[in-house]
C-alpha cells in the first residue's frame, strides 16, 4: 500500500484500455518522481517495461471482484482522487493518500459493438463502470487533479512536467472539459445502442432520446457567407468513406460550402459504382453526370451538360483519375475541388499547375443504410434515416402501352439516380447515360421541366429520344406535354397522384413510355 503520511510522494494511477504509448509514459513519470498506481492488464504491461508499479488491490487491500467489474470502486481510490486541501485530516485519519494524476480511458465499446457478431451481452460487458466513475471524479477535482483521457496528450504532459515540475490549472481545466466530452461520448453511445437494440432486437421507428457526439477536426475562415464563423465536426474516427474523412494532397484550406458540395458530389457519384462516372455540384445540385466508358469521356460529357454552372463546381469521379483526365479538367474549367478514390502522378502533376485546386483523396464504398440525417430546426432536431434507396429495373412498373427498349431503361435507370440528388422539385433529362439538362429547386415542377429543357438548349444539346426522370409525381399532365415537345420519348417518377391516369393518358398520346418506380426523393 501506498502511504499516506509520506508528503512527498506523487501518485499517477494509470488504467487504460487503449494502451499506446503507456509504457513510455510510465517510465518519463518514474524518473519524474511519481509513484505508480494500476490494474490488471495494465499493470502488466508497465511491468513487463521494467517500470515499478503498485496493483490497486494491493493499495487498497481488497481484491478485483466478479470478473474485474470491482477494482477500483474503492474509497481509498474514489477518496485519493475526490480529496481537497481541506480534506486532508480525513483522508489522513482513514488511510487515503493523495492521487495526483489520473490516466484513464474507457472499455471500447465503439469498436466492440462495430463488429457484425457482437451480442447484447458482449456489448453490456463492455460498458465501462469504475473507469469513468475514476475520470469524472478526476475532472471534477481539476483544481488538484490532472485527469488524462487521450494518448495524443501524453508527451505535452510530460514536457510541462519537465518544464515547471507540475501541471498548471490551466491545462487541468482543458483536460477536465477533455475528459468529460471523453465520458459524454461514451454515455452516448451506450445510450444509443440500448436504444436501438431494445428487448435483444433491433428497435423500429426513430430513438425516443438521441444523443450524438461530433467532435471538432477542422476549424473553417467562415461558413456560407463571410460573416458566420464556422466549423467541421466529425462524428468518429476512421474510415474513408466520408467527406469529413477524406484526405486533402493539395490545395486551399476547403471552405464551408466546399465541404457541402463534395458531399452532395461523393454521395451522387457512389450511385454508380466501380464504373467510370463523373458528378459535377454546384451549390449543393448536381449540374452534370455521366457515365461513360471511360473517365476522360464521362468528365467530358458531364461538363458538357453545362459548362456556365460548371465554373468552380466540385468534380467527383469513380476512378482513379489518369493524366488525360486530369489534363482536361484543367484545361477546360475552373474547379474549386476535386475527388476521386486516387490519382496517377501525372494527374498529381496536372493539378500541380494549378495549386489553389483542393484534390481530396476519398472511398468511394457506399454507406450502410443506419445512418441519420440531421436538420435543425428553431428549438428543435429533424432526425430521419438517410435516403439510400435503391432501384432498379425489376422494381419498376410500366404503366404506358409502349414500353421502353434497353437502352431507354439504362438511361431512365441514369436519370433516376441522378434526379434524386437534385433539390427538389427536381427534373432530370438523360440520354446514352449522361444528363442533358437538370432543373432544381423550383416552387413549381413544370418550372423546373421548363428550366432543364432551357438548360439543354443552351449547352447545344438535343432532348430527343431521351429520357425524365422527375423526384415525386406529376401532379398534373403539363410537364408531360411540355416533355414530348421537347422530343423526351420516356419518363420515370414515382406516381402516386390523384391525376395518375391523366398523366399516363398525356404519356400514351404521345407515345411516350412511363414508368413507375413507386418511391419519390424529395430533397430539401
Amino acid at each position: 500500500m501506498i502511504k499516506n503520511d509520506e508528503p512527498s510522494t506523487r501518485i499517477a494511477l494509470i488504467s487504460v484500455s487503449d494502451k499506446t504509448g503507456i509504457a513510455e509514459l510510465a517510465k518519463k513519470l518514474i524518473q519524474l518522481g511519481f509513484t505508480l498506481l494500476s490494474t490488471g492488464g495494465t499493470a502488466r504491461v508497465i511491468e513487463e517495461a521494467g517500470v515499478p508499479v503498485t496493483g490497486v488491490s494491493e493499495h487498497t487491500g481488497f481484491p478485483e471482484m466478479m470478473d474485474g467489474r470491482v477494482k477500483t470502486l474503492h474509497p481509498k481510490i474514489h477518496g485519493g482522487i475526490l480529496g481537497r486541501d481541506s480534506d486532508h485530516q480525513v483522508m489522513h485519519d482513514q488511510g487515503i493518500s493523495p492521487i495526483e494524476m489520473v490516466i484513464v480511458n474507457l472499455y471500447p465499446f465503439e469498436s466492440v459493438t462495430a463488429a457484425s457478431d457482437c451480442s447484447i451481452e458482449k456489448a453490456v460487458e463492455n460498458i465501462d463502470i469504475g473507469g469513468s466513475a475514476m475520470v469524472r471524479s478526476a475532472a471534477k477535482n481539476h483544481d488538484c487533479v490532472t485527469v488524462v483521457t487521450d494518448p495524443g496528450d501524453y508527451d505535452s504532459i510530460v514536457s510541462e512536467l519537465e518544464l515547471n515540475s507540475r501541471i498548471s490549472h490551466a491545462t487541468r481545466f482543458r483536460l477536465a472539459a477533455k475528459a468529460f466530452a471523453h465520458t459524454g461520448r461514451y454515455d452516448s453511445l451506450i445510450s444509443n445502442y440500448l436504444d436501438e437494440h431494445k428487448g435483444g432486437g433491433t428497435a423500429e421507428g426513430m430513438p425516443l432520446v438521441h444523443c450524438p457526439r461530433f467532435f471538432r477536426s477542422q476549424e473553417l475562415r467562415y461558413g456560407e457567407n463571410p460573416h458566420q464563423s464556422a466549423a467541421l465536426y466529425s462524428m468518429a474516427e476512421g474510415g474513408n468513406k466520408s467527406q469529413p474523412a477524406a484526405e486533402q494532397l493539395q490545395g486551399k484550406e476547403l471552405s464551408y460550402n466546399n465541404i457541402a458540395d463534395a458531399d452532395a458530389a461523393l454521395e451522387c457519384a457512389r450511385q454508380f459504382g466501380a464504373r467510370p462516372s463523373c458528378i459535377i455540384v454546384k451549390h449543393a445540385n448536381p449540374c452534370g453526370g455521366a457515365s461513360a466508358d471511360s473517365l476522360l469521356e464521362a468528365y467530358e460529357k458531364a461538363y458538357e451538360t453545362d459548362p456556365v454552372s460548371s465554373f468552380g463546381g466540385i468534380i467527383a469521379l469513380t476512378r482513379n483519375v489518369d493524366g488525360a483526365t486530369a489534363q482536361s479538367i484543367v484545361e477546360q474549367q475552373f474547379v474549386e475541388v476535386i475527388i476521386a478514390p486516387d490519382y496517377s502522378e501525372e494527374a498529381l502533376a496536372y493539378f500541380a499547375t494549378k495549386p489553389n485546386v483542393r484534390v481530396l483523396v476519398s472511398g468511394f464504398e457506399r454507406q450502410g443504410g443506419s445512418r441519420l440525417n440531421y436538420h435543425r430546426v428553431a428549438g428543435g432536431l429533424l432526425i430521419q434515416q438517410h435516403d439510400n434507396l435503391s432501384v432498379n429495373r425489376d422494381d419498376c412498373s410500366c404503366v404506358s402501352e409502349r414500353q421502353a427498349s434497353d437502352p431507354e431503361w439504362e438511361d431512365l435507370m441514369f436519370a433516376w439516380k441522378m434526379v434524386r440528388l437534385v433539390k427538389s422539385n427536381a427534373i432530370v433529362y438523360a440520354k446514352d447515360c449522361r444528363t442533358v439538362g437538370i432543373g432544381a429547386g423550383q416552387m413549381s415542377r413544370v418550372d423546373s421541366a421548363r428550366i432543364a429543357a432551357w438548360k439543354a438548349s443552351e449547352a447545344g444539346l438535343s432532348l430527343q429520344g431521351s429520357a425524365m426522370a422527375s423526384d415525386a409525381f406529376f401532379p398534373f399532365r403539363d410537364s408531360i406535354d411540355a416533355a414530348a415537345e421537347a422530343g423526351v420519348k420516356s419518363v420515370i417518377q414515382p406516381g402516386g397522384s390523384m391525376r395518375d391516369e391523366e398523366v399516363i393518358a398525356a404519356a400514351n398520346e404521345h407515345g411516350m413510355t412511363m414508368v413507375f418506380t413507386g418511391n419519390r426523393h424529395f430533397r430539401h
